[in-house]
């Protein structure tokens, strides 16, 4: 047999393999350390398979920093806290939350530490409370403080990244932190919690976090963000389809420890401490409940000096057409 068809429709094949290469967007994605389903499918790779595209995964400390690498262009799509967020909207960073990765709940925590003589909140007076500022945690912190009438002011409030967080705790720094994992579950290991963002919620002030994307990518690549956005939400419905099965499957657990950096032991906990909403809560909640939200929690920063205004409609920053198309 002549190997001059082999060869040639060899070589029409690498053209074509090549080209579409070359055609594959190149998309950086920010995301945290929070233990999520999702980030089973990000460490199987399935990301990639849905959108087609070259993803640079780059792990950030905390949603501040989420908004400047976004803000400058060097982050498409970007995993931050619903305080963060709505600073940079505020400030009219060009981006749309297109997914509610989760309502907050247990997986945040103002925790103190064992021998600081805090007791109850009032003794938190006079001492020292670390928490990346513009964060979920700091914006929680507040609401906290403001709950049980005591004035900032007579607080000492450290501005520091979770891992600077974890080195002072360990140091004996710092008294109490508000605070994700893993330097939550730093904390927890010498202190007790105080307060959970699940019951600052009960009394006014839920948080959330969110997936959000830069407008003029989205504008370029709605595809991309849809099948992101599709493949986070299958995540989520495999898990709450039975979360005792899902937990039993020591790979999503070694997966979520790689990732988060959370003790295995403490990954059931953190994720039953939170709400992963599916499809249909999604077109909800991008709607008039997650506009009203960060409206008031705008309204809460403008009051702490956070931010110089509040937007008079937040609507254009929030949208839910990547879950129904």
């Amino acid at each position: 047999m002549s190997l001059t068809f082999p060869l040639r429709f060899l070589a029409a094949a690498s053209l074509a393999a090549a080209s579409l290469f070359a055609q594959a967007t190149d998309l950086t994605v920010a995301y945290q350390t929070t233990v999520d389903p999702a980030k089973v499918a990000q460490a199987d790779g399935s990301y990639e398979k849905a959108t087609k595209a070259n993803i640079d995964w780059r792990k950030f400390d905390n949603g501040a920093d989420i908004i400047a690498a976004i803000a400058s262009g060097d982050v498409q799509i970007g995993y931050l806290g619903s305080s963060p967020l709505t600073a940079a909207i505020t400030r009219k960073v060009p981006v749309e939350t297109f997914l509610i990765a989760t309502q907050i709940g247990a997986a945040e925590a103002l925790v103190v530490r064992d021998g600081s003589g805090i007791k109850t909140p009032q003794d938190l007076i006079g001492k020292k409370i670390a928490v990346p500022f513009v964060s979920t945690g700091h914006y929680s912190l507040l609401a906290a403080l403001k709950h049980w009438n005591i004035d900032p002011s007579k607080v000492t409030v450290l501005n520091l990244a979770p891992p600077a967080i974890i080195a002072a705790w360990k140091r004996g720094d710092i008294d109490a932190t508000y605070v994700w994992d893993p330097a939550l579950g730093v904390a927890k290991e010498n202190g007790k919690v105080l307060i959970t963002s699940a019951e600052l919620a009960q009394f006014g002030a839920p948080t959330f976090d969110a997936w959000i994307v830069r407008k003029d990518f989205a504008q370029k690549h709605p595809e991309i963000v849809t099948a992101f956005a599709k493949v986070t939400l299958d995540a989520y419905a495999q898990y709450r389809k039975d979360p005792q099965a899902w937990l039993a499957d020591a790979s999503n657990i070694d997966k979520l420890v790689k990732l988060s950096g959370a003790k295995s032991s403490d990954i059931p906990l953190l994720l039953q401490g939170n709400v992963f909403p599916l499809a249909a809560d999604q077109v909800v909640s991008l709607g008039a409940p997650t506009t009203q939200a960060i409206t008031n929690t705008a309204a809460f920063l403008k009051e702490q000096g956070k931010v110089e205004a509040v937007l008079p409609d937040y609507a254009p920053y929030v949208s839910a057409q990547y879950i129904t198309r």
